[in-house]
């Protein structure tokens, strides 16, 4: 189910209470047009209007064919989402809501509606305040919904306070994160990942999990509920003793793998291969990419977060000289400390690389927004020193103006359609710029009888000009230190030159 681009944009409604109705909890349904009241000072309006719960039109995921419920065979989680717009312009606040959205629909749910309050900081106890956490049960009683899901990280007392009021399961923007990841983690590593992310999450939320497991049992259908997918659903049995132990075993297996993937990485190293990681927004077109530039064959989804396991291919340049180009995790603002923490050892691709690939979908409603996100992670990662080249993805779905607008903002970047093929010609030219070339470079006059040593020439280095003599294979290339040494007896001239 796609959501419309311009879903938040439409016209934007708020709650409050009726001064007609005072006492008897009547909610009553105000019309305005757009985002006129939606500024970051909330000025023109008095207070109990700048905290109004206003309602997000658009983002509704209901099926209008009950045969894609008969389809799945499963009764489909019916979900409100409510978000708290602190800080920040219009546009970052409706890019928000749009992925929180887009994120309960990848989880599988229908979302029934969607409200956004304007207020200086989330409420310490309900996370919306406790006169519209009751105007927000109000909501989910008259929908019907299963869910609430809360634009943000609750504390273990806001979500244990909100569920006692609105009287449904509450779950949070990092447990529908993490969720997804569940769902998604095919790989021995990625579930393991997966499973010290959400135990980590769960640890001090054990006291309010036992009445939102209960509710959630009663209203899905004997189907695992959103957030509960994975290890949560031992996590009512399961006490804080015998978490950490987990925690502690699963910790203790992620080191032994990640010790096994760095000795590629160094195995690569030593093979002077230079690495490329592709990095970026989820479902920017990162695997399309990949597989453009590489045929790697990589799962294509349109789904958030379809790529949990990285991917490592070989790629080779015009020129001859052979690359790495590494497909990683998909990143979301806010994207959960744990997710971070538990995957680290698989980022180590994005840090230990020459190259940055960072992906943008330029079709997005906010590109700039995801730059920025992605940039935060990989800071948090120590990635930020990694040299980056931005690719601006899916140019022909965007329209001329915002096209344009890119251009201006992000000039040295490089515009492609991982799809149809558009801008890859400029993309190969400006890696082939960037990509290291190798250490040292050679003239050599090698025998036919060591064709071997021509082919790991042109396999590990860079060929600049060979011939076929009389006496042998006259060869000018860069190569590798450890190949150089190898090539010595054979050699014209040898000079080191700078990488």
């Amino acid at each position: 189910m796609s959501l419309p681009a311009d879903a938040v944009r439409a016209s934007t409604r708020y709650l409050h209470q009726s001064s007609d109705h005072a006492g008897d909890g009547v909610v009553v349904l105000d019309d305005t047009d757009g985002f006129s009241f939606f500024d970051e000072q909330g000025d023109g309006f008095d207070l109990e209007e700048r905290g109004a719960l206003r309602r997000v039109p658009g983002l509704t995921t209901e099926l209008e064919d009950v045969s894609e419920v008969e389809y799945r065979q499963l009764r489909l989680e019916q979900v409100v989402l409510i978000g708290v717009w602190t800080s920040g312009s219009p546009t970052e606040a409706e890019a928000s809501m749009t992925e929180l959205a887009a994120l309960a629909t990848t989880a599988g749910s229908v979302v029934l509606d969607a409200l956004v309050q304007r207020r200086d900081r989330p409420d310490a106890a309900t996370f919306v305040g406790s006169g519209k956490a009751r105007e927000l049960a109000e909501i989910v009683q008259a929908t019907g919904a299963d869910t609430v899901i809360c634009d943000g990280e609750l504390t273990p007392g806001q979500l244990r306070q909100l569920e006692e009021v609105v009287k449904v399961k509450v779950i949070d923007r990092t447990a529908l994160i993490l969720d997804i990841f569940a769902q998604h983690a095919t790989s021995r590593e990625g579930k393991a990942q997966v499973e010290l992310a959400q135990l980590q999450y769960m640890l001090p939320r054990l006291r309010g999990w036992g009445e939102s497991m209960s509710r959630a049992a009663a209203s899905s259908g004997g189907r695992a509920p959103i957030g509960t997918r994975g290890p949560g659903e031992t996590k009512i049995e399961t006490d804080r003793r015998r978490l950490r132990a987990r925690i502690a075993k699963l910790r203790r297996e992620l080191v032994g793998m990640a010790t096994v993937r760095a000795t590629k990485r160094s195995a690569r190293r030593r093979g002077a291969i230079p690495s490329v990681a592709i990095a970026g927004y989820t479902n920017a077109g990162k695997s399309s990419l990949l597989n453009r530039l590489t045929g790697a064959g990589v799962l294509v989804e349109d789904a958030l977060f379809a790529t949990l396991d990285p991917t490592v291919r070989r790629a080779t340049l015009p020129d001859g000289r052979v690359f790495t180009l590494a497909d990683t995790v998909g990143f979301v603002r806010h994207l959960p400390h744990q997710i971070v923490e538990a995957f680290r050892s698989t980022l180590e691709e994005v840090v230990d690389a020459e190259l940055v690939l960072h992906v943008v979908d330029g079709a997005a409603p906010d590109p700039m927004g995801q730059i920025n996100a992605v940039r935060e992670v990989l800071a948090e990662i120590d990635a930020a020193g990694v040299p980056e080249l931005i690719v601006v993805n899916k140019v022909d779905a965007v329209d001329p103006t915002t096209l344009a607008v890119l251009r201006q903002a992000v000039p040295d970047a490089v515009f492609v359609s991982a799809r149809s093929g558009a801008g890859l010609a400029e993309l190969v030219e400006a890696l082939s710029a960037r990509i290291p070339h190798p250490e040292v470079e050679m003239s050599l006059l090698v025998p036919y009888t060591r064709g071997d040593l021509v082919s790991r020439i042109h396999r590990d280095g860079e060929v600049l000009s060979i011939e076929h003599t009389g006496t042998g294979t006259a060869v000018a290339a860069r190569v590798p230190v450890d190949l150089a040494a190898e090539l010595e007896p054979f050699r014209a001239e040898v000079h080191a030159v700078a990488g």
